[in-house]
């Protein structure tokens, strides 16, 4: 129903009925119906203002299996398939729910769907029968995709995007199915993001639009142009202006009722082929899901849906309200968050005045009058905002605009101004937004703007240099849109904090500043710095928790001892400045400190146990555990000899070749144990290691420069050879990459490098600070017109600059971000020019000694290991066998392409993932008895070595710093991957553990319990007479029937590993093997 509103919300407090008392006496009943992130918002608020908490009792009816989650993230869904990580509270139980219903006395009716209200008698009924009478009914339904009425609709393998469930249903229709192709129906916001999730899914995608250009309420053509170039070079197609005829069935039907599944898309467009696909996803827009409202007959909707509201939130019906994407307000629907959290701050000040009786402070009536619309969204990895009037009407005549279309780099921005150029009035960003939160203030607020206002047109990637908008210290200031939290509201809460309590955790969770979108964390981190700062105290930057300093603090504590043997090793550091055991963050970190500062062999001394998952092998681990081989290829430049000679080397161990995108050749798949052979025959043609593994020079690309080019000016080829072969080995906080360009064409792209030369007719121009990856950055320019050797002194005083005070995994260019300005204005460049270039600290003499250290002592890790049988004998796969286990034994190898590869992991939560044991304690019952598995000296202190038995690998644990001996089983359950000995040694709480190489998961090795998820190893206890080590274990064919490698091997097709009937009796509880099994057993059978 419509009607005026003016009558029935006069008449409200003249009918206002006796409020409905509950069990708890006085307190009003609050229901809200529906449980999404506007309806927890409203309670969150609703609660905060019944300080006393005597005037309501809240209920919340939620659909949805689990609590409220954060729908605007549910692409980054697949980064984890937890949805822990999405909720709005706290982690979810097995049941869905959080602690914080509970703590604050909210009664949360889990997967019941309201199917009635009851207006005169104020009952709600859910679907499960319950009845809960009201006081304040607060409507938060949200809304639903809108389905166009196309055929075909009904069929299977057509989708809406909206919950987590949507998107499980999805990925299991995807594997069921082997669907390679999905149509995304809808070019807006939703569409977009939905394209993503099916993207994420490995699917090809297609986004069908019918209007002519995409999220035609946000940009315009030029916007469109920029941003379909982008996602296309994802490899997504887009399809605009089409007209979606029907969703055709696998037998060719396209009819409204027929249930065969989707097969392909049918267009009315005039010479339009069906387009084949296997699954379609429709998110064409939202609709108010209104239907509860409609049924109850007395609440005034509007004519195209939506429930009607005034400003107050207040719908007709006596002490019902509306909030959120179901209200509608001055005849428009709001689809965004932040409106919605406007209505919920509104609707709960009015509910706790008008309803609870509670005493407000306001100096005018709440009220929500609209909202920004303003976007800045991350859409398929490309940046799109608008703000303010981002399309004036054709008629207006105050308006000139500016566009800066860069086709190339895919960056296209409009901004809109009065016609006299004094006022700007909105905009449009895409591909590069950089500048927006100072742009849309200057839209919204008002602002003066340069004299020429085209100067805030270049986008800031264009203008040569990294733009960090300065934080406004106003209070007033909005820090966080979605939640609507200003600067003032942060800086409060870490006041009442204090020192101690102030950690970004707590200040997200307390002023609800960077838990919607997230895209505002960073000036929260900035402000509860600063503010920590004037109380006294730091935003802490500790490396972990068994050092309280940071990677920059512990350097400087290092190359400024007094006595260096004091600080010549992890242990005597950690003695030192540190506590605990170490851990798989500070043991690397350390590790790389000492590599910077004293360049020895990194393998040797024990620091094999500081070595991150690369490190300590020298070679990068790939999928499956096996290893790549990168050579390193100076410049670019190699000799067919040594062409043939990895060619021949590929083809001998079986591995995978590709050449990379840094002019160099990767072979995959070596075993661990063959390494040391590879690099024989490999360094038998001059070939060195290359670094791949460590964090440290990668390569120096190049052109050909002069020496072939005809317009190289400088050889570029022989220079990167230069610059390649002086810094090749040096360990840095991240890895860095160079290139050197033989003209300002700049084919080796030495803008986008950590340090890049482009040749000049009067030498190099140097640029530095380029970081290419998911946030590229354009290097910044340091000297120009300068000869080689002045090139190879400043990169000295940079690298080293860098390396003694860059944190822990930065790249150069965050680093130099952090960098102070220069004393005579100016960014960091500035401040870098003064440093490396006029000395302006001081220290150019210890840059250029250091760096000199490292260049002299160099030595090829390599070659180093070819040619010591210790160091070879690190790379034995089983410490207690000469025997190997060939990689195919552990996951399945496939042909691609005439070559062989690991097959594909599945997805996390498919077979062959995140295995358990059907018990915690499998041998539990099973006779054991103390096998002999080495001696003490076989086994490297610190680190973890694997032991054969029978066929079942199992990782013996040295953990000479915690004095103890640990024994699990090799395989980390969450990839089935035989990789858990290469883990990091550490604590954590003064729990021993190992963090598994490949993601890092966290077992105890005591109970080998996931301490960061609910997985577990089987462990096995171990005993030390005289200098034999012995593990108590069950039979072999027990172990093997659990643990043996061919079991547990990934495959392509996923095979019943239910098991032999010997492994359920073992699952049974079965006491004693059968005679003849023992036997076999013993005879190694």
């Amino acid at each position: 129903r419509s009607s005026d509103l003016a009558s029935p919300f006069a008449r409200q407090s003249a009918v206002h009925k006796t409020s409905q008392l509950n069990a708890e006496g006085d307190k009003k009943r609050v229901v809200v119906i529906g449980n999404g992130m506007v309806g927890q918002r409203f309670m969150e608020n609703l609660i905060d203002l019944d300080v006393d908490k005597d005037k309501c009792t809240i209920s919340t009816f939620c659909e949805e299996p689990r609590a409220a989650y954060n729908r605007v993230k549910l692409t980054s869904y697949f980064e984890t398939r937890d949805p822990s990580a999405l909720t709005m509270t706290s982690e979810f139980d097995e049941e869905g729910r959080t602690p914080w219903y509970e703590e604050n006395n909210v009664e949360l009716l889990l997967n019941d769907k309201v199917v009635s209200i009851d207006t005169e008698e104020k009952v709600i009924t859910g679907a499960s029968g319950k009845k809960v009478d009201y006081d304040v009914a607060v409507f938060a339904t949200g809304s639903y995709p809108f389905v166009p009425p196309i055929p075909g609709k009904q069929r299977p393998g057509v989708f809406v995007y909206r919950t987590i469930e949507d998107l499980e249903a999805m990925l299991a229709y995807v594997k069921e199915n082997n669907v390679q192709s999905a149509a995304v129906i809808g070019g807006g916001l939703l569409g977009l993001e939905a394209a993503k999730a099916v993207a994420d899914m490995k699917v090809e995608s297609h986004i069908i639009e019918f209007a002519p250009i995409l999220m035609c309420r946000q940009i315009d053509q030029g916007g469109h142009d920029a941003l379909v170039g982008t996602i296309e070079e994802m490899g997504l197609e887009v399809h605009c202006g089409a007209r979606t005829e029907s969703f055709v069935g696998t037998d060719g039907s396209t009819d409204a009722d027929n249930m065969s599944p989707v097969a392909a898309l049918r267009f009315s467009n005039e010479g339009w082929d069906d387009l084949p696909v296997q699954m379609v996803v429709v998110s064409a827009g939202i609709k108010p899901r209104d239907e509860l409202a409609r049924d109850a007959g007395t609440i005034d909707l509007g004519e195209r849906g939506g429930i009607v509201v005034n400003e107050q939130m207040e719908t007709n019906a006596d002490g019902v309200y509306a909030i959120g994407e179901i209200a509608l307000y001055n005849n428009f629907i709001y689809g965004l968050i932040l409106p919605g959290y406007d209505m919920a701050g509104v609707c709960a000040k009015i509910v706790a005045e008008k309803e609870l009786g509670i005493e407000m402070d306001n100096d005018e009536v709440p009220a929500f009058t609209g909202a920004d619309l303003s976007t800045k969204l991350k859409l398929l990895g490309c940046d799109v905002a608008s703000f303010g009037e981002n399309q004036p009407p054709a008629d207006d005549p105050d308006v000139s605009d500016l566009v800066w279309n860069d086709a190339i780099g895919g960056i296209y921005r409009k901004l809109i101004f009065n016609k006299a150029g004094t006022k700007l009035r909105g905009g449009i960003l895409v591909g590069d937004a950089g500048d927006y939160s100072k742009l849309h203030k200057l839209a919204m607020q008002g602002g003066e703007l340069p004299e020429n206002p085209a100067m805030l047109l270049a986008p800031p990637s264009a203008r040569g240099e990294v733009e960090e908008e300065e934080l406004s210290t106003d209070p007033n200031t909005q820090v966080c849109s979605c939640n609507d939290v200003t600067r003032g509201d942060i800086s409060n809460v870490i006041h009442e904090l204090g020192v101690e309590g102030a950690t970004l955790k707590e200040v997200k969770a307390c002023s609800k500043a960077g838990t919607g979108c997230g895209g505002c964390e960073p000036d929260v981190k900035t402000i509860l710095s600063q503010e920590l700062e004037k109380m006294g105290g730091s935003l802490s930057n500790n490396l972990c928790e068994h050092f309280e300093y940071s990677r920059p603090e512990l350097m400087a504590l290092v190359r400024t001892a007094s006595d260096p043997s004091t600080v010549d090793s992890f242990e005597k550091i950690l003695a030192k400045h540190g506590s605990g055991e170490g851990c798989e963050i500070c043991k690397p970190a350390i590790g790389s400190i000492l590599a910077s500062i004293y360049n020895e062999v990194v393998i040797d001394g024990g620091r094999d146990a500081l070595q991150d998952t690369n490190d300590r092998s020298l070679a990068n681990m790939q999928r499956g555990g096996s290893y790549s081989v990168v050579p390193r290829v100076p410049g670019g430049e190699i000799t067919p000899q040594q062409l043939i000679a990895m060619g021949q080397v590929a083809e001998k161990y079986g591995l995978y070749s590709k050449v990379t995108g840094a002019q160099r050749i990767d072979l995959f798949g070596a075993a661990k144990y063959q390494l040391p052979d590879i690099w024989e025959e490999l360094g038998a043609v001059g070939l060195e290691s290359g670094h791949a593994y460590g964090k440290a020079l990668r390569t120096v690309k190049s052109c050909v420069g002069s020496t072939w080019c005809r317009y190289g000016v400088q050889d570029s080829v022989g220079f990167a050879i230069r610059v390649e072969n002086r810094y090749k080995g040096v360990r840095s906080p991240h890895k860095t990459k160079s290139a050197v360009s033989g003209c300002v064409r700049e084919c080796a792209e030495a803008q986008g490098k950590d340090f890049g030369m482009i040749a000049t007719e009067n030498g190099y121009n140097l640029y530095v600070g380029g970081n290419g990856g998911v946030n590229p950055v354009h290097a910044q320019l340091l000297a120009t017109d300068i000869d080689e050797d002045t090139v190879l002194k400043y990169l000295d005083r940079y690298l080293m600059y860098y390396i003694l005070t860059a944190d822990r995994l930065e790249r150069t260019a965050p680093w130099q971000l952090k960098l102070p300005g220069g004393k005579n204005g100016g960014g960091p460049i500035e401040h870098l020019k003064e440093v490396i270039i006029e000395d302006s600290l001081g220290i150019c003499e210890e840059l250029d000694r250091r760096m000199q250290f490292l260049v002299d002592s160099y030595h090829d890790e390599w070659a180093e290991v070819v040619k010591d049988p210790a160091r070879r004998a690190k790379f034995k796969q089983f410490v207690n066998t000469d025997e190997n286990q060939p990689r195919e034994d552990m996951i399945e190898f496939i042909e691609q392409r005439g070559q062989t590869r690991p097959t594909n992991w599945p997805e996390d939560g498919a077979p062959q993932t995140n295995w358990k044991p059907d018990d915690t304690d499998i041998f539990s019952r099973s006779e054991k008895s103390w096998v002999s598995v080495g001696k003490t000296s076989d086994f490297a202190p610190n680190v973890g070595s694997t032991i054969l038995y029978g066929e079942s690998q199992l990782a013996v644990f040295n953990n000479v710093l915690h004095g103890e001996w640990y024994c699990t089983q090799n395989m980390c359950p969450h990839k089935q991957a035989f990789v858990l000995s290469q883990g990091i040694l550490g604590d954590a709480d003064g729990v021993a553990k190992v963090a598994c190489p490949l993601h890092k998961k966290q077992f105890g090795l005591a109970d080998g319990q996931q301490l960061d998820g609910d997985l577990s190893l089987i462990t096995f206890q171990v005993k030390i007479e005289g200098d034999e080590v012995l593990v108590e274990l069950p039979s072999e064919v027990e172990v093997n029937a659990i643990l043996g490698t061919s079991g547990l091997r990934v495959q392509s097709s996923c095979m019943d590993m239910t098991g032999t009937d010997l492994e359920k009796d073992i699952l049974n509880g079965v006491k004693q093997v059968p005679q003849d099994v023992t036997s076999a057993a013993a005879k190694g059978v």
